[in-house]
């Protein structure tokens, strides 16, 4: 190969790449080089043929097929593109469906679900002719401010990891590679701004950053990752090789591809200004580890080509990554010659895409209060008032990297191609009898407040009243959410809350639907007089998002989302995370409070759940051997449910300082009225390990306190004890713990008192 057929793989085309403004900087960093000049000696990437603007599927796969072609049989080593595309919410092209948002994914607590959504996200972009995707995101939350919360899936580095490693596991069993992002430390920016500096220490990053990507890297085999824009500590991820490959490929034996975040390698001149120019910004990268430039080749062409032909590059850096580059497109079937045919027909948006879009976002709402509102009682209210900017809205349902709103967003002409009802839609269909009087209210953005008059009349007109609230997802100022619309209040925008408060003042019964990308502080919303009937919090649902409220609201299943993210009581409280040492919360020497107003893990349901004991190993554990803790509970209501149970932990006394609440482990039990069930949780040693101060990932001799609940607020609690020598934990290590259930156990009726807060006492779940 040529110098340039090799450079030739290590980037990317954007073909349709225009004004809109779907990346970072994307129009001050356009490519100037025409597509043909671009292809003459081959191309590593195409950069999201169907994904920047709305084309035909079909028509667009027909141009895709031909040019693949073109690449194989006009350029002189005859190798084909890799085509990638984002897929973080389903695969982001006009007409295919569009799942929950990943915080969405979080507060269900379901990895299979989310396998599944993976597989069927792959399928259809296998079918399609994209071979990688750019999901998922396993940045852990550390600041509701941050504007792309919406695009991460908990605060809970474990709950991270197994689901993210799930989508991995589902869209790689379709044949498509995903790509973890953003790796690492891009979450813990700076008062939550993007691409703000990140300060982190190494304890912290091996602690709760990493470990969601080693998970996806040794358990999910996931073959791309691609870098974080950060800088951590002064040192842009882009052009550190400690962790590009000194940790990602040596230490976890990492062997896919790693990609560049748009335009992340010409940052390093023109963002961080670790390199005099786009020559010396390649050379950082190449030398770090990132073997492909996306979306364009702006540093890995010219200017990379005129060092490496001085001398100043090694070409073994080039060769290193064409290597990489070549292997995965052979993974792919890339170098082979292709006698297939463009699909005629496909439907992207398929009754099994709805099906589980609609599961999912069952799943995933969060009933954080109810006065007994809920589920709507029959007979059905036969004066239904519907309210707000988010109750009519299809794009209130969606994330920032939907399709809806990253891109259709720049063409208003276009139809959205699949169908989304809204709050609105769904409340007429769900109760068609009742007459529904609707008001905008107030937008979500802006002080107007001229509506709010209409709203309340409405509301005085009927029997219950939806007010549906929230967020606008969308990129760099366009929004309330979503990538670059990063806040300093975590105050619903707009005047929502003096429409919701207008509201609940008529006395008329108020159920009211965040629909948001992020937590908002609505403690005033949960308790006190301005408090309505029922909060049911929904994180971007998806298309069959309203159909799934409307369900959950008239009881045709029962809410089982839990937060998997604090509920914050203020902007001035972040960043704030359960994950927190003695000194991290509540103390009598600041006046301050942290508290969150609904902690990590709450959410209620329509029935009662009673925890019965918790039982651990009596004797002492050897530090680097598994034990179980087994729980029972039992539906003692009238209605089946799907429970929660969520495992913690807490390390004592350790050698560094330790949270006082931990998850370990986690499991969704579905439960029929009256039924019980056995909970084994098979806890293993990376589960308790931390970082010593010879920063060794260790598990400690000692006590172990173990709780169980419905959140992270204690239940049911018990202590083992580990003894014998401090266990370095190693890469053979199992990091997901083994859960066995057994529904229909033989639970006795009577609660036994386990010695916890609250034991004994029935969990609403």
């Amino acid at each position: 190969m040529s110098l340039d057929e090799k450079l030739a793989q290590l980037v990317g085309y954007w073909v349709d790449q225009g004004d809109e403004i779907v990346a970072p900087m994307a129009g001050e960093m356009a490519s100037s080089q025409s597509y043909s000049e671009a292809t003459r000696h081959g191309l590593g990437h195409l950069t999201r043929v169907y994904g920047t603007r709305p084309v035909d599927p079909v028509e667009r796969a027909r141009w895709l097929w031909a040019e693949q072609t073109r690449l194989r049989t006009q350029t002189r080593l005859g190798i084909a593109a890799l085509v990638h595309e984002e897929c973080l919410t389903g695969l982001a092209a006009w007409k295919a469906a569009t799942f929950p948002t990943p915080l969405a994914w979080g507060a269900a607590f379901d990895p299979e679900t989310v396998r599944e959504m993976g597989r069927l996200i792959g399928a259809s972009m296998r079918q399609l002719g994209i071979h990688q995707g750019l999901a998922p995101v396993l940045d852990v939350i550390r600041d509701p401010r941050w504007g792309r919360v919406d695009e991460c899936i908990s605060e809970d580095p474990y709950v991270v990891g197994t689901i993210g490693t799930a989508y991995v596991e589902g869209m790689q069993s379709a044949g498509v590679h995903a790509t973890l992002k953003h790796f690492v430390g891009y979450s813990a920016s700076q008062s939550g701004r993007n691409h703000a500096p990140v300060h982190l220490g190494r304890r912290e990053l091996s602690d709760v950053f990493l470990p969601p990507f080693e998970m996806a890297v040794r358990d999910g085999g996931v073959r791309s990752v691609m870098n974080s824009y950060a800088e951590i500590d002064g040192i842009p991820v882009g052009s550190a090789p400690e962790l590009l490959t000194g940790l990602l490929r040596d230490d976890w034996g990492f062997d896919g591809v790693v990609v560049s975040d748009y335009f992340s390698v010409a940052f390093l001149e023109t963002m961080h200004a670790v390199a005099a120019d786009a020559g010396e910004a390649a050379q950082l990268a190449l030398a770090a580890g990132i073997d492909v430039e996306l979306p364009t080749g702006d540093a890995y062409l010219a200017p990379l080509a005129e060092r490496v032909r001085s001398g100043a590059t090694p070409i073994e850096l080039v060769d290193r990554a064409v290597v990489r580059v070549l292997m995965q497109k052979e993974q792919l079937g890339l170098l082979d010659d292709d006698a297939s045919e463009p699909p005629t027909a496909i439907d992207l948006d398929t009754p099994a895409h709805r099906d589980l879009a609609r599961r999912l976002a069952e799943r995933s709402a969060v009933l954080l209060s109810n006065d007994g509102i809920l589920p709507l009682a029959d007979p059905a209210p036969s004066r239904v008032a519907v309210i707000g900017a988010n109750s009519a809205s299809s794009s209130s349902l969606m994330g920032c990297y939907s399709f809806i709103n990253h891109v259709l967003a720049h063409h208003p002409e276009t139809p959205d191609g699949i169908e989304v009802p809204s709050i609105l839609e769904a409340v007429r269909r769900r109760w068609p009898t009742a007459i529904v009087h609707h008001a905008i209210g107030a937008e979500v953005e802006g002080d107007d407040r001229s509506g709010i008059s209409a709203a309340v009349d409405a509301a005085r007109a009927a029997d219950v009243a939806i007010v549906a609230v929230g967020d606008q997802a969308g990129l760099f100022g366009r929004g309330t959410v979503g990538e670059g619309n990063d806040v300093e209040s975590l105050e619903l925008p707009g005047v929502q809350r003096e429409l919701v408060e207008a509201v609940v003042a008529t006395g008329t019964p108020v159920i009211l639907v965040i629909l948001s990308g992020r937590p908002y502080a609505v403690g005033w919303a949960l308790d006190g007089p301005t408090a309505p009937a029922a909060v049911l919090q929904s994180f971007f649902p998806g298309e069959e998002g309203a159909t799934a409220i409307a369900r959950l609201m008239a009881g045709d299943i029962a809410p089982s989302g839990r937060l998997p993210i604090s509920l914050p009581r203020s902007a001035g409280a972040q960043p704030f995370s359960y994950l927190q040492p003695i000194l991290g919360g509540v103390s009598e020497i600041t006046s301050a409070d942290s508290t969150p107003v609904r902690p990590f893990g709450f959410g209620l349901g329509y029935t009662d759940i009673a925890y019965d004991a918790l039982a651990v190993p009596p004797a002492p554990i050897p530090a680097g051997e598994p034990f179980d803790a087994v729980v029972r509970l039992r539906n003692i209501g009238h209605r089946a449910t799907d429970e929660i149970v969520q495992l913690y932990a807490r390390d004592t006394v350790a050698s560094a300082t330790r949270p006082v609440a931990q998850l370990v482990a986690y499991a969704r039990v579905p439960l029929d009225a009256g039924e019980a069930a056995e909970v084994r949780f098979t806890v293993v040693p990376s589960r308790l390990a931390f970082t010593d101060r010879s920063m060794r990932r260790v598990v400690e001799a000692g006590e172990i306190e173990l709780w169980v609940g419905d959140s992270a607020t204690r239940r049911v609690s018990s202590s083992v004890w580990l003894s014998g020598a401090t266990y370095a934990v190693t890469a053979s290590d199992a990091r997901r713990v083994e859960i066995a259930v057994d529904r229909g156990a033989d639970v006795p009726n009577g609660r036994h008192d386990a010695g916890g807060d609250g034991a004994g006492m029935p969990a609403v779940g």
